[in-house]
């Protein structure tokens, strides 16, 4: 369920989703590739062309629109799957190892723009790399499918015995 309804098709819509595997179109170029999945979400073409433009020049694609997606660097075509995510303009998008392929300062660089680009929308994150959470409103810990810590990254690593603060000590003298 999404809001209390059961999820529809209509609900879909609404829903953007990027996961960890590209579902990507290889020999289809960037922005027709926009615009088709666009179209999809039941945005008409020059709103889907318009969604598209702007997506890929936000993303810093506006030079590769052009390209096919699968002459693209892997950091690239992460970048077209996370605007293929946005380009519907979702109310809830659900973003799975978003930034999995991009080099750290790449990944910085997204992070940044992310909460401009969420807006007030609902963003579900998913990540085992926890300096992506760290700007989250809310973290939620699971192990075996369970939730097992809820709350902010300051909090969670305020509990020092907690597996976020755990976690977090373990990848973090990878940075030191």
């Amino acid at each position: 369920t999404w809001m209390g309804a059961p999820v529809d098709a209509a609900i879909r819509r609404t829903i953007g989703y990027m996961p960890e595997e590209r579902g990507l179109y290889p020999r289809m170029k960037v922005a027709e590739q926009l615009v088709y999945l666009a179209r999809l979400h039941g945005l008409s073409s020059s709103a889907a062309k318009a969604a598209a433009d702007r997506w890929t020049e936000r993303l810093g694609l506006e030079g590769r629109r052009g390209d096919e997606v699968q002459s693209l660097s892997l950091g690239n075509q992460q970048r077209v799957q996370l605007a293929a995510a946005l380009v519907s303009d979702p109310e809830l998008l659900i973003l799975d190892e978003p930034t999995a392929a991009l080099d750290p300062i790449a990944e910085a660089e997204i992070y940044e723009k992310l909460n401009d680009m969420v807006g007030d929308k609902t963003a579900i994150y998913i990540s085992h790399r926890l300096s992506s959470c760290k700007f989250c409103d809310e973290i939620v810990v699971f192990d075996a499918g369970k939730i097992i810590q809820q709350g902010a990254h300051e909090t969670l690593l305020a509990d020092e015995s907690g597996e976020y603060a755990q976690l977090w000590n373990a990848q973090a003298q990878y940075y030191r």
